[in-house]
């Protein structure tokens, strides 16, 4: 005699076609227990070869998928994790929520993606609503959090990471590259490569990104017993950045190099620089950025930049929630160095 299932009709009924299929049907076509579907398609539960065949044979046949979120009201856990976005029009958050939505679907979580803009009432809304789903943790990308929030999440046991962002808030776990230390970094390589009037068009500087970068930038310089040319703020804007781009270039004194606080900047600067004012880059300004994403390295940009390292930004992310999650870890700041990477748009001589 065979353990393998036999074939399975489907005896719920045409009425049944147009409501939603539940456990008690799965048990009924299956021959078991409403307790033994439960098992299942419950991770680590044990069940029988034979009891997860009949049931995976029946839950198919029917289209029958278990309830998250009223599994979640049993257990305690939905293995859900929010994520909130506030900038997408930025190429490297794209790059790093693919990654950070795979990383935590090999670990068993699904997401949920939020966006918000950096209002505080924005922020508060997609929280509210992040704890109405009873998510077991929230990763926020771009975004800042208020006190009031923090303590909100803090009250309901539900741990938050800041990627890319930080701020001074010892219950809020962050994860960023050094920007500071990238910042000066960048003040070295265009210092050693000749440079002297150096400008920079920084990241918006309410984000702790933007600032840390500016702080490195102008840290560096003044190691080597330089000033910024210009320091101005970029706000995360192409718009904005071109705007101040244009202004740097038809001023009285023009930069030869130009530091933006990111490539989604960066792009906006040399597509104003090149093909609105005939600047040759890096012959007459060399342009540096930061992040690296994908486009850097297109011909029609080979921008050098600082890489952040967003495998290793996501893996520390990742292993941060799920720890604080799984109540083995406590709050934590990390903060990985990124790398130059030195492309065409700058020169080896001031």
């Amino acid at each position: 005699m065979t353990d393998a299932p036999g074939p399975l009709v489907n005896e719920i009924g045409p009425a049944r076609l147009t409501e939603r299929v539940t456990s008690a049907d799965v048990a009924r076509l299956a021959g078991v227990s409403q307790s033994a579907v439960s098992r299942v398609f419950t991770p680590g539960a044990s069940a029988s070869a034979r009891t997860v065949a009949k049931v995976r044979a029946a839950a198919e046949s029917l289209g029958y998928r278990p309830n998250v979120l009223a599994r979640a009201m049993i257990t305690g856990r939905s293995r859900i994790i929010g994520l909130v976005v506030a900038y997408l029009e930025n190429q490297f958050y794209p790059v790093a929520l693919e990654r950070l939505s795979n990383a935590l679907q090999d670990r068993g979580y699904h997401i949920l993606i939020f966006m918000a803009g950096n209002a505080a009432d924005n922020v508060e809304t997609v929280v509210g609503e992040l704890l109405d789903y009873q998510v077991d943790g929230i990763i926020t990308a771009s975004v800042a959090m208020t006190n009031d929030l923090t303590s909100r999440c803090q009250a309901a046991g539900i741990p938050v990471v800041m990627f890319n962002r930080g701020q001074n808030d010892p219950r809020l776990s962050e994860v960023t590259s050094d920007n500071d230390q990238g910042g000066r970094q960048v003040a070295e390589y265009l210092i050693q490569t000749g440079h002297r009037r150096i400008a920079h068009i920084m990241g918006w500087q309410q984000s702790s990104t933007g600032r840390d970068r500016a702080q490195g930038f102008q840290a560096g310089l003044a190691a080597q017993g330089l000033a910024p040319l210009a320091m101005i703020d970029g706000e995360y804007s192409r718009e904005r950045a071109a705007a101040v781009a244009h202004g740097l270039w038809t001023g009285s004194v023009r930069p030869d190099a130009i530091f933006v606080g990111n490539d989604h900047m960066a792009f906006a600067v040399m597509d104003e620089l090149v093909h609105r004012q005939g600047v040759r880059v890096p012959e007459d300004v060399s342009i540096i950025g930061y992040d690296d994403v994908p486009m850097a390295a297109w011909p029609s940009y080979n921008l050098t930049t600082i890489r952040q390292p967003v495998e290793a930004m996501v893996e520390a992310t990742v292993a941060t929630l799920l720890g604080q999650i799984e109540g083995n870890t406590n709050p934590s700041h990390v903060r990985i160095p990124g790398e130059l990477i030195v492309r065409g748009s700058t020169r080896a001589g001031g």
